[in-house]
């Protein structure tokens, strides 16, 4: 028998699972050397791979500083870049998201299987306004901001107060996300099945209970 026969509920991750940025990132990156007053060098597109993986939801300044640090070195250029990343991310517009291609027919089976709940692991002054410009509070319930508690994924206690709050079991609760490092270790830590939604990574030593190239092959699959 396969770990998600016997679900009763789902609970989602939010960036990258169910939705996307749709803000102008190349705007966004001239307007950080703008506001910290740095001639420009380098393109986003440069800056990513520089990064060390996913976002560090307890340091997004240093996160990005790093990269813009290993950028600025390429160029020859010697920079503040602690004050480019704080440029950069307060010209962040959270309400500017969309939902990624299938996450509406993801949502629509999980409402019809039973709860359906989300976990992020930003704080919620940060991610309640991509909830509520997707109108998300309206489908999921609870929303549950990791960043608000004492720890995040891939500690227990977001899971774990996600899951009191749906009033189910961890073996029956599917959770869904695309972060190995975060979601999946996150689920399997807690108890919790996972479908783990393709980002063209290796899973490597990771055992996802599910694979899926897009949210919305959820469907498809149970």
């Amino acid at each position: 028998m396969s770990p998600v026969d016997d679900i009763e509920a789902v609970l989602f991750d939010l960036d990258g699972t169910l939705c996307r940025r749709t803000q102008d990132v190349a705007a966004l990156y001239e307007a950080a050397f703008e506001r910290a007053g740095v001639e420009p060098f380098g393109e986003p597109a440069a800056l990513w791979p520089l990064l060390d993986g996913p976002p560090d939801p307890d340091d997004q300044v240093g996160h990005l500083a790093a990269g813009f640090a290993r950028l600025a070195a390429r160029h020859g250029r010697r920079v503040d870049a602690v004050a480019l990343a704080e440029a950069f991310i307060s010209g962040v517009d959270n309400t500017q998201v969309a939902l990624v291609d299938g996450a509406e027919r993801a949502l629509e089976w999980a409402a019809a299987r039973g709860p359906a709940g989300l976990l992020t692991n930003g704080p919620s002054s940060r991610q309640r306004p991509k909830v509520r410009s997707l109108g998300l509070e309206e489908d999921l319930d609870p929303v549950v901001y990791a960043g608000d508690l004492s720890r995040r994924k891939p500690h227990a206690e977001p899971f774990e107060r996600a899951l009191a709050d749906l009033g189910t079991s961890p073996e029956r609760t599917l959770y869904v996300g695309d972060s190995l490092a975060y979601d999946v270790a996150g689920a399997h830590n807690a108890g919790l099945p996972v479908a783990w939604v393709d980002d063209g990574g290796d899973p490597g030593e990771y055992c996802p209970d599910l694979v899926l190239e897009s949210v919305g092959d959820l469907s498809d699959l149970l």
